[in-house]
């Protein structure tokens, strides 16, 4: 089945106000960028947002931050982004911080159809408020459960037209994930190619879990903090 679609616009056609949405990425690395900038374009709004992080003030997530289209985000790190710390502190964010293994395992999960897992990550601390927990050889453990989303967006460097996926490096992140757990998923490539080109032994993603694939360009592929040393 071809699942190619025109471009990022067409491929978030049907995203509404109040949907949730995974987007894969770690920091800046392998952000679905010209998805971001299609809800942008369309302003959506009300939009509980699933992903590592929530981008940087000017790029990324942080775009829909600025806007203000997103009303809760779920994360692990949001420490590059001074727009997400005033609306936090401001009451204008929800904000759910997940321990980033938690939040890896319960992506998979809804990805799997596994409802609920336990884990010893949380037990003891806020996170563990109104959860359950339960005891398993001597150690107690809290339950933890899966997170579906309604759309997962997410990047890969190479796709065909069936949807399967080759990721380069550590662009594949939470992005192999998310695209088993999206009850739609999209996903944007560098290089678009034709069936029967990609080495099935490289494949990271099945076309099976894609539903939408479009060839974006323009990549900016910023890094999030740039760290160097003056040579002596």
């Amino acid at each position: 089945m071809n699942k190619t679609i025109s471009n990022a616009d067409e491929a978030i056609r049907d995203i509404r106000d109040g949907a949730t949405l995974m987007l894969g990425g770690f920091g800046l690395c392998g952000i679905p960028e010209a998805s971001i900038a299609a809800l942008v374009r369309k302003g959506v709004k009300n939009l509980t947002c699933i992903s590592n992080n929530a981008g940087v003030d000017d790029f990324g997530l942080g775009l829909l931050l600025k806007t203000r289209q997103i009303k809760k985000m779920i994360s692990s790190y949001v420490g590059e982004n001074a727009e997400f710390e005033r609306q936090l502190l401001q009451g204008e964010l929800e904000v759910d911080l997940v321990p980033q293994g938690t939040l890896a395992t319960r992506i998979q999960m809804a990805g799997m159809g596994i409802p609920a897992f336990f884990t010893p990550a949380g037990v003891g601390t806020e996170i563990a408020e109104g959860k359950e927990t339960r005891e398993f050889n001597g150690k107690q453990y809290l339950m933890e459960l899966a997170l579906p989303a309604d759309f997962a967006l997410i990047k890969a460097w190479k796709g065909d037209r069936y949807g399967n996926l080759v990721f380069r490096k550590t662009t594949r992140n939470f992005s192999t994930s998310m695209a088993r757990a999206g009850k739609i998923s999209i996903a944007e490539v560098e290089q678009l190619v034709e069936p029967g080109e990609l080495d099935p032994d490289q494949i990271h993603v099945p076309g099976i879990y894609i539903h939408r694939i479009f060839q974006a360009d323009q990549y900016e592929k910023r890094i999030e903090r740039r760290t160097v040393q003056l040579s002596k």
